[in-house]
């Protein structure tokens, strides 16, 4: 456990060992994922840009102690899935809906990532979980206002109603949501999603050697 991580309270029992990791996913498929991308990316770039973020994603996934590992997704799973993954699919209108039915049918402690943050490492995920354990949410704010990662002990549909998401208020909103209901949070660190090329550009130059850089570069010289 990290210096970051809080200890388990007295009387708590520590549930990281428990715990699931959650990928709320789109297949990437060409005009449904990363449409603001284009301009100046193609349709086709665009999607091999959502590609390549969730296959690092899942690599960092796949790599991290867990309990279970499970991929939620809207669409068809294809040759892009590794083994090792439990398949879910998403239900659900809007997001606030499917996060809160990701975390129902996962039934249990459980982080949940996107796949907008393909720089997330494995020490990170391990220190979502083990937060876990001293609290009864964690959080992960992102740089555009929402937010990258969601813990909780046990699911409950109460966290995410009225949390306006997709907005610059999303992670102010849900952090209040939790204070609201009385839940104790862990905080973890920052990180920057990827919306526009510009993001693409700098969570590229922050994680040089993933999958997504090696996109990213492609589309800048114009592969």
């Amino acid at each position: 456990m990290s210096a970051a991580d809080p200890p388990a309270p007295p009387g708590r029992e520590p549930v990281s060992g428990e715990a699931a990791l959650v990928v709320l996913a789109k297949a990437p498929v060409r005009g449904n994922v990363k449409t603001r991308l284009s301009p100046p990316c193609t349709p086709e770039q665009a999607a091999d840009l959502a590609a390549a973020a969730l296959a690092d994603t899942l690599d960092a996934v796949l790599a991290t102690p867990a309990a279970r590992r499970v991929i939620v997704l809207d669409g068809h799973p294809g040759p892009w899935l590794p083994p090792g993954l439990d398949v879910l699919r998403q239900r659900g209108e809007g997001l606030a809906e499917r996060l809160a039915a990701a975390f129902a049918d996962t039934a249990g402690p459980a982080l949940a990532v996107g796949m907008d943050t393909p720089q997330v490492t494995p020490e990170l995920l391990l220190q979502g979980l083990r937060a876990l354990d001293g609290a009864d949410a964690a959080i992960g704010l992102a740089a555009d206002g929402g937010f990258w990662a969601i813990g909780l002990r046990r699911p409950d549909p109460d966290v995410f109603h009225r949390v306006p998401m997709s907005s610059e208020r999303t992670g102010v909103a849900e952090v209040a949501r939790l204070g609201a209901l009385g839940l104790s949070r862990a905080t973890l660190p920052s990180l920057r999603d990827v919306d526009t090329f510009a993001d693409a550009l700098a969570v590229a130059a922050d994680a040089p050697h993933g999958r997504f850089a090696a996109a990213v570069a492609a589309v800048a010289r114009g592969g």
